[in-house]
């Protein structure tokens, strides 16, 4: 079984390694075949090659572009989960919580606090405060102290000394706790780019067409390179199905419906600027349904999220009017001065991969994760969170290499930081030294040490040769120049909404949605990737159309609506 060695192999996936990974695709038969890259797929990839197999992963569109990245951008327990009882899926929380904030990517997962209001006297805050103390046990549980500071019980006049902008009568005290945060998409194509660099093949616009079958086992599949259009075909003696929400069509192709089948639950976010309300802590509140949380990110507000039943498009949920409503009727409860539709800057929807069970409201379906060998020859793995999707990956790679020849060593990903984490403390207290050397405002460096952890030296070395690209891209003055150039050369991004909808946040955080970012992001791109005029311009367009249809989708009334104007936009378009 061949072996991987992270010693000769490049850390960027730019279109060079794009094209040599599909070649050593189609080359050898692989040990393991992931199929979908989002945060398990991409978990899964680097739990394989880490164990010395020989490993391949392809996705139809972009990495974490379905669920990954359209989440609550949290790490966390689920403080929720524990009314429910589900003590075993907190306490692996937590520990994976823990695991990724101080060895896996201190770099990109952050503390963040919370406030939880309280509303009665005496029976909520003991009530809710022993919720806060078991969750603070738990987060020890892995043998290693949290990463976090312990919750604590706050009067009236303390919660309004953290949050000025609450109404003075939607409390009468509260508890804060703290989790962490990140951004997600980020956080995926990273993971890739980590998987890539311990000699993983990974390709994304690779779509998987059909299994090849012999007899009953699956030995590969049929794939397909939306790029060039080429069909070939990769054999692999263990294919991984970790195609979330879409694992119930992959299994379709197989000609078996898999032993579970994945339930689709919408969840929508509304963004907002960080000045519409003081605050110096995240919230999080009760609803009727589920739990509703205001969540610090940067220089703007996260609110979200809802949780109804999906069954239509699956590439592009759509948020509804009466979602957006919804939410900002939840959040104007405890807040002195409402917002309305006006204070919302981005919007965004996704879809959480819930196991079906025999529950009607998706918010009771199950969190937990499902690991089967449903034919031979093919493991599928479904359901779970965002948090623990490296015990995810590893359950899955162990159900693969239990049907592989050999001594296999151990998942050692507990072990495996990220690209850009090793070093990133003591970069972090050299960024004013790192600023004054490049000519860089301090803030700014911290902003790619934050984004980029050690590999941030990449980018600083592309402004040196290149100094116009320090300067911010239009209407999204947090992010420059460079990080275009970086995204397509390193990072697999290889259109347009790759880089301003998950590379960066631009689609979502800036006012405009990315409009003004979009022509000079594409003529940043087109250097990289060697695109033609005909094909900037349609990059452009097509990008702005995406947009127009988002915003209008946002006005309608119910899902079907909102899908319909959704869907009137072109997704990708091919490259010249």
């Amino acid at each position: 079984m061949a072996t991987t060695t992270s010693v000769s192999h490049s850390t960027k996936i730019g279109p060079d390694e794009r094209r040599d990974a599909i070649a050593s695709l189609k080359d050898k038969e692989l040990d393991i075949l992931v199929v979908g890259g989002g945060i398990v797929g991409t978990g899964a990839a680097l739990d394989a090659v880490t164990r010395g197999l020989r490993t391949g992963m392809v996705e139809a569109r972009d990495w974490a572009s379905g669920t990954s990245s359209r989440s609550s951008k949290l790490v966390h327990g689920g403080i929720r989960y524990l009314e429910q009882l589900d003590f075993r899926l907190v306490r692996e929380a937590l520990i994976e919580r823990g695991l990724l904030l101080q060895r896996i990517a201190p770099h990109l997962v952050k503390p963040v606090r919370f406030l939880y209001p309280l509303n009665k006297r005496v029976i909520e805050r003991a009530y809710i405060g022993a919720g806060m103390l078991l969750y603070d046990i738990f987060s020890y549980s892995g043998g290693r102290p949290p990463g976090v500071p312990h919750h604590r019980h706050l009067s009236r006049k303390q919660v309004q000394e953290l949050m000025p902008s609450l109404a003075k009568d939607a409390l009468i005290g509260g508890i804060t706790y703290y989790d962490a945060q990140v951004d997600d998409a980020r956080y995926v194509s990273s993971l890739a780019r980590t998987a890539a660099s311990y000699g993983a093949h990974v390709a994304s616009r690779v779509q998987v067409e059909g299994f090849i079958k012999v007899g009953e086992r699956v030995v590969g599949v049929h794939a397909h390179d939306l790029e060039t259009g080429e069909k070939f075909d990769i054999r692999a003696k263990q294919v991984v199905n970790a195609t979330g929400v879409w694992t119930d069509e992959t299994q379709a192709m197989v000609g078996e419906r898999g032993q579970f089948k994945v339930r689709a639950s919408k969840g929508i976010h509304l963004v907002v600027p960080r000045d519409r309300f003081q605050g110096q802590s995240g919230l999080l509140l009760r609803t009727e349904k589920s739990v509703l949380f205001v969540i610090p990110w940067g220089r703007h507000w996260l609110i979200g999220t809802t949780d109804t039943d999906w069954t239509l498009d699956k590439a592009h949920p759509a948020a509804t009017a009466a979602d957006i409503d919804y939410l900002l009727e939840h959040v104007n409860k405890v807040l002195a001065v409402p917002l309305t539709r006006e204070d919302v800057e981005g919007v965004f929807a996704g879809l959480r991969p819930l196991l079906a069970g025999e529950s009607d409201q998706t918010s009771k379906l199950s969190r937990e994760h499902l690991v089967a060998h449903s034919v031979p020859g093919l493991v599928v793995i479904a359901g779970g969170k965002w948090t623990t999707y490296r015990v995810m990956a590893k359950d899955a790679i162990d159900a693969a290499v239990s049907a592989l020849d050999g001594k296999i060593s151990p998942s050692v990903t507990q072990d495996i930081a990220l690209l850009g984490a090793e070093g990133y403390k003591a970069a972090w207290n050299k960024r004013d030294k790192i600023a004054r050397r490049f000519g860089v405002h301090p803030v700014r460096i911290e902003h790619l040490l934050n984004r980029y952890g050690t590999l941030t030296d990449e980018l600083l070395g592309l402004i040196a040769e290149d100094p116009s690209l320090a300067e911010p891209l239009p209407g999204a003055d947090d992010y420059i120049a460079a990080e275009v150039v970086y995204a397509a050369s390193h990072e697999s991004a290889l259109h347009l909404d790759d880089v301003l909808a998950r590379r960066t946040r631009i689609s979502i955080e800036a006012w405009d949605r990315g409009v003004s970012a979009a022509p000079v992001a594409a003529r940043l791109m087109a250097g990289v990737l060697g695109w033609s005029d005909e094909q900037v311009e349609k990059e452009i367009a097509v990008y702005l159309e995406r947009v127009e249809a988002e915003r209008a989708s946002q006005l309608q009334p119910d899902d079907e609506s909102a899908e319909r104007v959704r869907l009137e936009a072109p997704d990708i378009v091919k490259t010249d």
